[in-house]
């Protein structure tokens, strides 16, 4: 199949069509107010919010990396996606997203003023949350943009279009050509429908990307029934020791260099220090992107946990599918397939949109290629939403314009988004390919993030001033670090990033005053958090004896282990049925039976209990 046929760029246009159309039937609900363009009115089901939040998930640029990496590292790929990290989902369904949605602010930066009032230190705190939203909007932007320029440059050679092009682009841009393209729809629906447009949007992408999915796992499934897999020993286990050992010289001799590239190769200690950052970085809390915007959105505290469970179970199986049948059907047909990028290099990247345009066939490739740009513009559209809140509504309604009215908004929300979708084209540009800007985001932004972040939910002497320096020492650190221990992982220099930002958070909490007790009082009350709040929990019972102290830290421990289990079979569950594994499918559904129990009586059922 050399070119894309009449029939699929059809589909694909229906698609582009419909998610206009969407954008311009919820345009009017959007401009009601800013509730409404930001979090939807906050009256949007939580199914419908984890249905779309998923889909956000299930972008282009994290469906490239994690094919790739299933093709190179068999079932024990299931545990990279841990660098996100993934199980922070976990965190969020048992606690995080019941006390962030008890807040009843509109975005991360707006929380600051619940728990740290509106002096000079919560005022600089509010300042630096925003700047880090802002720049972690523009790397997930800038990120899912190269993943759909690699993705189209497959099916729209560079021969093809460039007599059409009024000027002249080096080979190496090409991707990033095809990136502007298709973000330009993706600002039309996210602009004019807001929250309720992008939640709308997300659904029939991801009705689309189930219909394919369970297609493709079908068409690996049925090969692997009918070819002999070659892959080294170990590749078809999720266990490994203290190094990786897995050798592809006799199959695929490029495939050790990339192995040698990720820097794996000492698979336990890479798998321990990814434990350790992913689980302080679940406990800081969501990242002020569109998975906080989400939450935000729910309509209670409950609905905000069940919204975070429903994401892993709606999205793991589903893409896990379609991840594992299109690593199948490379690893069986990968001499027919072409990984050389437009400058004659090989790709591994280039692995899920070859294998697509060679083996899916006409119609369901449309409907697959329309499923993967939506989920581009799905995780593009919910960053630029999360982008405008922090702009418009921590910076001009805040700083600018308090008193604008709602034409005023509207237009500033217009003018923010169009800002931001260029900046992070321009940085797009600048960009290596879609690992080194996931690396960088995960690794090194994250590691900049995490102290501050632990201790404003956890210890009541933490203050505006201590966020404020922890976060700021945060990010210099995440721009200098990295630039000092170049060929070292990213992944490596979390501990030094995290101790240099906890050193800041320390120092900055002691250079001030603690918060307002009235604030601290008000936060304790509603949020209801465990951890170091014994002063404020006492001075509170001194007024109200029949406060109830949180004393669930045991049972949330409990659920966080139970669940980070279940997600891990729902992830490996759809590898072990592609490649026909029987034994290990049966023992994964009775580990996965048992998760589903104990969290229904631990989780599910305490949901709706209240401490008063």
């Amino acid at each position: 199949m050399n070119l894309i046929h009449p029939i699929d760029i059809a589909i694909i246009l229906l698609y582009l069509v419909i998610i206009v159309v969407i954008g311009l039937v919820l345009r009017k609900k959007a401009q009601r107010s800013k509730d409404d363009y930001l979090l939807g009115g906050k009256s949007i089901p939580w199914y419908m919010l984890g249905l779309s939040n998923a889909s956000g998930m299930f972008d282009i640029s994290g469906t490239i990396w994690l094919v790739t990496l299933m093709f190179v590292y068999g079932i024990k790929s299931a545990w990279i996606p841990w660098l996100w990290p993934v199980f922070n989902q976990i965190f969020l369904m048992v606690y995080l997203s019941k006390w962030l949605r008890r807040s009843n602010a509109t975005t991360g930066a707006e929380w600051i003023g619940t728990r740290f009032g509106f002096e000079k230190g919560a005022k600089l705190s509010h300042i630096i949350v925003v700047v880090f939203a802002l720049i972690m909007c523009l790397g997930y932007l800038a990120y899912g943009f190269i993943g759909l320029g690699k993705f189209i440059e497959i099916f729209i050679p560079w021969e093809l279009v460039s007599n059409y092009v009024p000027f002249t682009i080096s080979l190496e841009y090409v991707p990033h050509f095809y990136g502007v393209i298709f973000t330009l729809f993706a600002v039309f629906y996210s602009l004019l429908g807001g929250m309720s447009g992008i939640v709308w949007a997300d659904v029939v992408q991801f009705a689309i990307m189930t219909i394919a999915a369970l297609v493709i796992g079908y068409l690996g499934f049925q090969a692997v029934s009918e070819h002999v897999l070659h892959v080294p020993d170990g590749w078809k286990s999720p266990f490994f020791g203290w190094e990786l050992n897995m050798d592809w010289s006799e199959i695929i001799p490029e495939v050790n260099q990339k192995i040698k590239e990720d820097g794996f190769g000492l698979f336990t200690v890479f798998f321990m220090m990814m434990v350790f950052k992913g689980v302080l970085v679940s406990v800081a809390g969501p990242a002020p992107t569109y998975d906080m915007q989400k939450i935000l959105s729910t309509k209670n505290a409950s609905e905000a946990s069940k919204m975070s469970g429903f994401v892993s179970v709606i999205l793991m199986p589903i893409r896990y599918l379609m991840i594992a049948g299109f690593a199948a059907l490379a690893l069986i047909y990968y001499e027919k397939l072409n990984l050389k990028n437009a400058a004659g290099n090989i790709d591994f990247e280039l692995i899920l949109p070859t294998a697509i345009k060679e083996f899916v066939p006409i119609g369901l490739l449309g409907l697959l290629l329309a499923g993967l740009i939506a989920a581009f513009m799905s995780t593009f559209a919910g960053t630029l939403n999360a982008a405008q809140a922090y702009l418009v509504n921590d910076i001009y309604l805040k700083y600018v314009k308090p008193n604008a009215n709602a034409n005023q908004t509207k237009n500033m929300n217009y003018l923010t988004g169009i800002v931001v979708v260029v900046i992070s084209i321009v940085l797009g540009f600048f960009a290596k390919d879609v690992n080194s800007v996931l690396q960088w985001i995960v690794s090194v932004l994250y590691g900049s993030y995490v102290g501050a972040n632990i201790l404003k939910w956890h210890w009541w002497r933490f203050n505006g001033e201590g966020f404020f320096w922890g976060m700021v020492a945060g990010l210099l650190s995440a721009a200098i670090v990295p630039e000092l221990f170049p060929n070292v992982l990213s992944l490596y220099l979390f501990p030094i990033l995290l101790v240099i930002s906890l050193l800041g958070s320390i120092i900055g909490t002691y250079s001030a005053p603690p918060t307002d007790d009235a604030v601290l009082k008000s936060f304790y009350k509603n949020v209801r958090p465990w951890g170091f709040w014994k002063p404020i929990h006492d001075k509170l019972l001194a007024e109200d004896p029949t406060l109830k102290e949180n004393k669930d830290f045991g049972r949330d421990m409990f659920n966080i282990v139970i669940g980070i289990i279940a997600q891990t079979t729902l992830v490996i569950l759809p590898m072990y049925i592609i490649f026909r594994q029987q034994t290990p499918i049966y023992i994964s559904i009775v580990i996965l039976a048992v998760c589903v129990f104990l969290l229904k009586k631990f989780w599910w059922n305490k949901l709706d209990e209240k401490l008063d």
